[in-house]
């Protein structure tokens, strides 16, 4: 038998569950209702990051904190540059060198696919920007370093590992980047109107 503490529990649990549903619910919909507008997403990225770096600057401390950021940042940036299927991994490949992308109209058309899609990119650049805000106002998080090391720490790092990445598509031959969406001509019937 079932005694009445135990259907007042259920009854937490399931108000707390459709609670959390609905929150689920709504942060998806506002996901999705972002998803097409591309700029206006990077563009919210960008102006959260400045105001980052601006609470930085004025309060002169959290380097550390900035530091992770940075190099989670690369971290998500280099998986961005990344093909899903990396090259180097594939052992089906027929040439000697490893597999690559088709350079023929001939071969067969592989698209480049992200390992990291942009819209994730995006959100994981978000959420962690705005940790690393909130973890400026904690005053533990602010260890005294000496902020010119990290500086020139990071940005060795940033070169190596951009090296490393752009050699990596030169040899498999890919781009990740297209500008725009091919546009093909259309054969217009040419009918004389007199």
């Amino acid at each position: 038998m079932m005694d009445s503490n135990d259907l007042g529990s259920e009854a937490k649990r399931g108000f707390i569950s459709q609670g959390w549903t609905r929150i689920s619910q709504i942060y998806q919909g506002l996901l999705d209702k972002w998803t097409p507008h591309m700029k206006s997403r990077w563009a919210a990225a960008i102006i959260l990051l400045l105001a980052f770096v601006l609470r930085i600057f004025l309060m002169q401390g959290w380097y550390i904190v900035t530091y992770a950021l940075g190099i989670y940042h690369l971290n998500l940036f280099i998986a961005f540059l990344t093909p899903k299927i990396d090259p180097a991994m594939d052992l089906d490949g027929d040439d000697e060198n490893g597999p690559a992308l088709p350079t023929r109209a001939s071969e067969e058309f592989r698209p480049f696919i992200r390992r990291l899609p942009e819209f994730k990119f995006w959100l994981s650049v978000i959420k962690s920007t705005l940790f690393a805000f909130c973890c400026t106002f904690i005053d533990a998080f602010n260890i005294p370093v000496f902020w010119p090391i990290l500086v020139m720490y990071f940005i060795t790092l940033f070169c190596i590992t951009m090296k490393r990445q752009i050699r990596h598509m030169i040899k498999y031959r890919y781009l990740p980047f297209t500008h725009s969406k091919p546009k093909y001509k259309t054969v217009e019937s040419t009918v004389s109107v007199n």
